[in-house]
């Protein structure tokens, strides 16, 4: 996932869930990455400023997605999969 996707996703969150929406979610995310093999290593903050100034290159050079075409993919995705759903309840 982009940096700029990524980014959009977690403002789209943390602007539609709930405080306590958002522990709930947090609290099973980090169960399932430490039921995985795969633990989550922290970043310094080199590597932070290294992902900001690739990520304003990136947006500069017009790569990556803005968040409005992301959300709006995402809308047509899910109600594509809603449809199959209901399609393969009929």
């Amino acid at each position: 996932m982009s940096e700029i996707a990524y980014n959009g996703l977690v403002d789209f969150l943390c602007s539609a869930l709930s405080p306590n929406d958002m522990r709930i979610v947090a609290k099973e995310l980090w169960k399932r990455a430490s039921s995985t093999e795969q633990k989550l290593i922290p970043y310094t903050m080199e590597e932070i400023y290294a992902m900001v100034e690739q990520s304003k290159k990136d947006s500069a050079a017009g790569l990556g997605q803005d968040s409005e075409d992301m959300f709006r993919e995402l809308e047509e995705e899910f109600a594509r999969d809603e449809e199959i759903e209901l399609a393969e309840a009929v």
